[in-house]
């Protein structure tokens, strides 16, 4: 992801169905913002949220690996978001089961995804690559669940 993709990220960030699950979309600073934040992970972890495109080069969203902070803890996270032309045709387990499998090969013992509870997609998709529910937190003062797995235990 570089700031080259802005328009197609500040589309898909600014969709209201996209990001139902977040406060509110983003504005395409924000979305401008998101990309320089993931280039920064890039840096310094040697990972963040990459682009998913068709194999014609067709947009279709964002997915990857993050830190995020949950009890002064830093846990590494599998990330999706898919733009809604896309969703339902399993492109998110497709991105995500390819994101977990290069988390594993990479070493990261356990790998989480942190799902808002009315987000019953994202949860499956979790499930799916393996992920389980762990727990149930407050984390940015609402409800969140915890889908987790020790990598060297999923197939």
């Amino acid at each position: 992801m570089t700031q080259q993709d802005l328009d197609e990220m500040a589309a898909l960030l600014s969709d209201p169905e996209v990001m139902r699950h977040y406060p509110a979309p983003k504005s395409r600073q924000e979305a401008k913002d998101w990309i320089a934040w993931n280039e920064r992970n890039y840096a310094e972890h040697g990972f963040g949220l990459w682009i998913i495109e068709l194999t014609d080069g067709t947009f279709v969203g964002d997915c990857g690996l993050t830190i995020q902070k949950v009890a002064g803890e830093g846990l590494v996270e599998v990330g999706y978001h898919v733009s809604t032309a896309w969703q339902g045709r399993g492109l998110a387990t497709e991105a995500a089961g390819a994101v977990r499998d290069t988390a594993r090969d990479a070493g990261i013992p356990h790998l989480v995804a942190i799902i808002r509870p009315d987000n019953r997609p994202s949860q499956r998709v979790a499930q799916k690559i393996g992920l389980r529910l762990e727990r149930q937190i407050v984390k940015s003062g609402a409800e969140a669940l915890i889908f987790g797995a020790d990598l060297s235990a999923v197939p």
